[in-house]
């Protein structure tokens, strides 16, 4: 997709509002691939298979990546991935989780699930989704390897209602494709009927105020995160909610983490929004 063509953005998030998913083919090279899975390898010598039906008991995860195999920062700030993240969730959404899973041949399919309810929040589907998922495909997604499996339409369903066979589609796509789905869409790792591995990984990002699923600043701490750019540490939670400074530690915002000598708004002459809303609400009297 070319982020300067609006025409491509309107038709990808037209794609997510009408059936709740879109692929973006073809989106990184074959160099990129084979330096991820290059630096995934000494995580996935088959040590550590899935540790229930829903990793997968012929599956192997792969967590805190950004900690591991610091070139999968590409894919989580892509830019054609980030402009239609841009327009789905509020600004200063989070990276929520970013795992690696390799589905080994005799794996089976997963529960169906939604992605963005992992805290069990008390709002029943229908709802807006509070996060938006993205999954790479390292390895092509064909028919018989377990390649994701949607159900178009779901995330508008209530949440008592069952996909029917008929009503999956499975999303078959070539290596360095990426589909992009809302949190409230119905999908699941499909069947491995193969004779060899699929790799995929995961990045899923969700709305500010909403706590992440994977805890991203203990996974990937500030001596780890300094290293990536301004955006993947924002992504990560090393940033405050603006307006308003929900986020902060220790008094400060946590950008100090990483680089003692960041300055804030009022280091740097701006307003501070929180502060500014606080003192409209409550004038001297």
């Amino acid at each position: 997709m070319d982020t300067a063509n609006p025409q491509y953005l309107t038709s990808h998030l037209e794609r997510i509002e009408a059936e709740g998913f879109t692929i973006l083919p073809n989106a990184i090279d074959t160099d990129l691939i084979r330096t991820i899975k290059a630096e995934l390898a000494p995580y996935l010598q088959g040590l550590h298979p899935g540790r229930n039906d829903f990793e997968g008991l012929y599956s192997e995860r792969v967590y805190a990546l950004l900690s591991k195999a610091p070139s999968i920062a590409k894919i989580i700030e892509h830019p054609d991935v980030l402009a239609i993240l841009d327009r789905l969730l509020p600004v200063d959404y989070l990276l929520s989780a970013a795992l690696a899973i390799n589905v080994h041949p005799g794996e089976t399919p997963q529960p169906m699930h939604i992605d963005d309810n992992a805290g069990n929040l008390p709002f029943a589907r229908p709802r807006a989704h509070f996060g938006v998922s993205t999954i790479w495909a390292l390895d092509d997604f064909t028919e018989d390897n377990g390649a994701t499996e949607v159900v178009p339409g779901s995330h508008r369903w209530a949440e008592d209602r069952q996909a029917k066979e008929d009503e999956i589609r499975q999303i078959i796509m070539p290596a360095g494709s990426v589909v992009v789905f809302l949190g409230t869409l119905l999908h699941r790792g499909g069947a491995n009927r193969a004779t060899t591995d699929r790799l995929a990984i995961t990045p899923q990002y969700c709305m500010p105020g909403l706590r992440q699923i994977e805890n991203m600043t203990l996974a990937v701490p500030p001596t780890r995160a300094g290293q990536y750019s301004k955006k993947i540490q924002e992504l990560l939670g090393y940033n405050t909610i603006d307006p308003g400074f929900m986020g902060y530690v220790d008094g400060v915002h946590p950008q100090r983490l990483i680089d003692p000598d960041y300055q804030g708004r009022r280091a740097r002459g701006l307003d501070s929004p929180g502060l500014a809303s606080f003192a409209d609400a409550h004038p001297p009297q």
